[in-house]
C-alpha cells in the first residue's frame, strides 16, 4: 500500500477494508473550498476543548496544549506554511490531523462529543455571523454616500418617470433617498437573518446528541451565541440560515441592479444626466470616444449570478431526509460566492456614489419636456372646484394641443389655456413651473427639497443609532 493510501481515510477508515479510490477521494474532498473556514473551525475547536475541560474529559494539561497547537496551527494557514491534503477531505480532518501531528495523542482526544456534522454546522454559522457583520458596514457606508449626494442634490430638478416615460418633475435627491430606503430594508433583513443564525449546533453531534456530560450553553457562550440550537437532528441537517442569507443578498442585488440600469441610462448620450468618474469606468478598444459605465453594468449582471446561488440552495434542500446527507457539502460554493459578489458589489457602490456628479441643466430640461406638470394643473382644476375626471378630460387636452404645436404647457399663453377652460386663470402659472411642481409636494416623502433635507437629517439620525 502506497503511503497516499495509508494517509486515505486514517480519521475513519476502521470499518473499511480497503482505501477509498483516489478519483473518489478527489471527488468527495471539500478542502479546496472549505479551508477559508479555518479560523471558524478554529475557533469552535478551542470552545470544544475549553467545555471538555470543564464538565472533566480534558485535563488542564490536555486543554493547554490543544489551545496552544490550535494557535500555532491557526498562524501556519496565515503564513501559508500549511500543506492541505486531499486525502483528510475537509478543513475539519485537515486541521486536526494537524495537531495531533504536533501534540500527540491528545489531539486525537478533541472530537470527544462532537461530529464533522455539527462541526460544519457550527463553522458555517460562525463564518456568515462574521461576513453579515461586514456586509451590514458596507451597507452603511454606502448609505451614508448616498445621503451626502441627495443633500447636495436635493434642490435639483429631474423628471419622475412611470413605464420609463415623463410623469412628473421630482428633485434628484427625493430620487436617491427612494434607493436609502431599499437599502434600509436591505440592511433590516440581514440583521433580522443574522439574530437567527446566532444558535450554536456543536453538542448535535452526527444527528441524536451525545452520550458525553457536555454543556452546550457554555460552548455556544464561548463562541457568542445567544444560545445552543433546540433539536440536534434539525441542528446538523438546518441550512435554513444560509438560504435566508441568499434570499436577503438577492434582494441586496436587485436593488443594486435596479440603480444600475438608472445610472447606464443616466451616463448615455441620450440622457446625459450625470457624470461617473474616470476610475469607475472603461473605454472602447476600437471606439476612442467611448466612456463605458462598467462597473453599474457589472453589477447588474452580478445579481443574477446571485439569484442562480439562491435557487441552487433552495433545490439543494428541497428533497432531503434527516439529517445529514453529503449533499449538504454542495451549500457551501454557492454561499461563499454569493458572500463574495455581494461584497465586491456593495464595495464598488459604497466607493462611487458619492463620487457622481449632476449634470442639472439637462436634467431640468428633460423634466420641462414630457408634459410632466400636466397633472399639477389638474390638480389646479380641482381646488377650483372641478371634478377629477373632467379635469383630466382638460388637461388631456391641452396636452394634445401642445404636442400638436410643439408647447410644453408651462410654454402656453393664459389665452391658449383658457380655450381647455374658463376655470384657468393667470395663478395657474405658479402652478406648472417646475419648482412650484416640486415645492407643492411638501409632506413626509414627498419630492419637496425641503422634505428631502428633513429626511437626509432622520436617516442620519438613524445611521448615527446603529453605531451606539
Amino acid at each position: 500500500m502506497s503511503s497516499d493510501e495509508q494517509k486515505t481515510n486514517q480519521q475513519w477508515g476502521g470499518r473499511f477494508n480497503e482505501p477509498t479510490d483516489a478519483f473518489v477521494a478527489r471527488f468527495t474532498a471539500s478542502i479546496d473550498f472549505d479551508k477559508r473556514l479555518y479560523a471558524q473551525d478554529i475557533r469552535g475547536s478551542q470552545a470544544h476543548a475549553r467545555m471538555l475541560n470543564k464538565v472533566g474529559v480534558l485535563s488542564q494539561e490536555e486543554l493547554t496544549a490543544i489551545l496552544e497547537g490550535l494557535d500555532q496551527i491557526r498562524d501556519e494557514i496565515e503564513r501559508g506554511e500549511i500543506e492541505w491534503s486531499v486525502e483528510l477531505e475537509d478543513i475539519h480532518m485537515n486541521i486536526e490531523a494537524r495537531l495531533t501531528d504536533r501534540i500527540g495523542i491528545t489531539g486525537k482526544k478533541l472530537h470527544t462529543g462532537r461530529s464533522r456534522n455539527d462541526q460544519v454546522a457550527t463553522d458555517i454559522r460562525l463564518y456568515l455571523r462574521d461576513e453579515i457583520d461586514f456586509i451590514l458596514s458596507e451597507v452603511t457606508r454606502l448609505q451614508q454616500g448616498l445621503l451626502d449626494v441627495a443633500e447636495r442634490e436635493a434642490d435639483t430638478i429631474m423628471p419622475g418617470f412611470t413605464h420609463l416615460q415623463t410623469a412628473q418633475p421630482v428633485t434628484f435627491g427625493h430620487h436617491l433617498m427612494a434607493w436609502f430606503e431599499m437599502l434600509q430594508r436591505d440592511f433590516s433583513r440581514l440583521s433580522d437573518c443574522r439574530k437567527r443564525l446566532n444558535q450554536s449546533p456543536l453538542g448535535a453531534a452526527a444527528l441524536a446528541g451525545t452520550t458525553y456530560p457536555i454543556d452546550r450553553s457554555y460552548s455556544a457562550q464561548l463562541m457568542d451565541f445567544d444560545g445552543p440550537t433546540a433539536n440536534s437532528l434539525d441542528s446538523v441537517s438546518d441550512r435554513d440560515f444560509a438560504i435566508e442569507f441568499c434570499a436577503a443578498a438577492s434582494l441586496v442585488m436587485t436593488h443594486l441592479s435596479r440603480m444600475s440600469e438608472e445610472l447606464v441610462l443616466w451616463t448615455s448620450a441620450q440622457f446625459d444626466f450625470i457624470n461617473l468618474p474616470d476610475r469607475f469606468c472603461t473605454g472602447s478598444s476600437i471606439m476612442p470616444q467611448k466612456k463605458n459605465p462598467d462597473v453599474p453594468e457589472l453589477v447588474r449582471g452580478k445579481s443574477g449570478r446571485v439569484n442562480g446561488h439562491l435557487i441552487s440552495l433552495l433545490t439543494l434542500m428541497k428533497s432531503q431526509p434527516l439529517a445529514y446527507n453529503k449533499d449538504n457539502q454542495e451549500d457551501k460554493e454557492p454561499l461563499f460566492d454569493t458572500v463574495d459578489t455581494l461584497k465586491g458589489s456593495l464595495r464598488a457602490y459604497a466607493d462611487m456614489i458619492p463620487a457622481i456628479t449632476s449634470k442639472a441643466d439637462n436634467m431640468r430640461e428633460a423634466a420641462r419636456r414630457g408634459f410632466s406638470t400636466a397633472t399639477d394643473l389638474a390638480d389646479y382644476l380641482v381646488r377650483k372646484g372641478m371634478p377629477f375626471r373632467d379635469a383630466h378630460e382638460v388637461v388631456g387636452k391641452a396636452v394634445a394641443f401642445g404636442i400638436d404645436q410643439n408647447l410644453d404647457l408651462s410654454d402656453m399663453s393664459l389665452d391658449q389655456l383658457q380655450q381647455f377652460s374658463a376655470t384657468i386663470a393667470n395663478d395657474v402659472f405658479d402652478v406648472l413651473t417646475l419648482e412650484g411642481s416640486v415645492n407643492a409636494r411638501n409632506h413626509i416623502g414627498g419630492t419637496a427639497p425641503d422634505q428631502v433635507r428633513s429626511a437626509v437629517t432622520t436617516a442620519r439620525s438613524h445611521l448615527s443609532q446603529r453605531s451606539e
